[in-house]
């Protein structure tokens, strides 16, 4: 085994796709396939199992995977110290949500771009269950959770700050005139919402079904930008992180309605428990722990 096979092994491992490891490693998918088939051959286990058009790692596969980013971060550093470098670079996979990505990480992409260029930040569009098995499988190196509960099995994690949340509605539905908006109030309305997986979305869905013994319908729209313009055309409520609505709610194309929210979630930068963290990593984490605690000083 060698640790251009180890890194092959690890791109596909993470991206579970040969075909999508061999654009990213710049290779022809024959090479990628090859370096495979040779380290399956030097430690005799068949590492990935091909199901028609998928690929899942084996038993063996998934045991060998920690080792493989323990040894390529090693050998980073080893090549490191030898040129003399002590500047990150390589490339770190993170898993986040779309409310974290656009509205809370712009000044931490810069400052890696503008202070480590040589680091490479790939984001992968995750919700927080997703985000939380990819990184006990060891596809994701780092990983961003909204959610209530701050401790995951198998899973190490950094509280950020609590998460402000705010329902807003259009300046012209009904509720924006009561003084109090009740939860008997938002039963009675057309709720938009992320798709279901989001832990905000969860627990608001479980506080208006809370007594009522039936699940209400929610109108699920794709993205954040779609659930906002879909609740500015009057469509129905929704329940969003305020800084995602901040500057709607400043231009007045949404108003807050007055709703006491009986739940908190935190955002958390996330790893896996017990894995030896790089160089790259270390920076990544504390660099975050600086930018967004600081971001959520300030609120929203």
């Amino acid at each position: 085994m060698d640790i251009r096979q180890l890194a092959t092994f690890h791109k596909v491992a993470t991206l579970l796709s040969f075909t999508r490891a061999a654009v990213e490693l710049k290779y022809a998918q024959s090479s990628v396939t090859a370096h495979v088939k040779a380290l399956e051959e030097s430690l005799e286990v068949n590492l990935f199992d091909r199901l028609g058009g998928r690929v899942e790692l084996t038993d063996a596969g998934r045991r060998l995977l920690p080792y493989a980013e323990q040894m390529l971060a090693l050998a980073g550093e080893a090549r490191g110290a030898a040129l003399g470098s002590e500047e990150p670079a390589g490339v770190l996979t993170v898993g986040s949500m779309e409310s974290i990505t656009s509205y809370r990480m712009p000044p931490l992409l810069e400052f890696f771009h503008h202070r480590h260029p040589a680091l490479q930040i790939v984001l992968r569009p995750s919700l927080c269950a997703e985000t939380c098995h990819a990184l006990r499988q060891g596809m994701f190196d780092m990983g961003f959770l909204m959610e209530a509960e701050t401790q995951h099995p198998g899973v190490q994690t950094e509280v950020l700050g609590s998460e402000p949340l705010t329902v807003v509605a259009a300046p012209d539905h009904p509720l924006t005139r009561a003084e109090k908006v009740t939860t008997d109030d938002l039963r009675a309305t057309q709720v938009i919402s992320a798709e279901a997986g989001c832990a905000y979305r969860e627990l608001f869905e479980a506080e208006l079904n809370d007594g009522t013994g039936e699940s209400l319908p929610f109108l699920e729209f794709g993205t954040i930008e779609s659930i906002k313009r879909g609740v500015a055309a009057g469509l129905g409520i929704s329940l969003l992180p305020s800084v995602t609505v901040a500057d709607s709610l400043e231009s007045g194309t949404l108003v807050t309605l007055p709703w006491t929210i009986p739940f908190e979630v935190h955002t958390q930068i996330a790893w896996r428990r017990g894995k030896t963290l790089s160089r790259e990593m270390r920076v990544f984490i504390d660099q975050t722990i600086k930018f967004l605690s600081e971001e959520y000083a300030r609120r929203p």
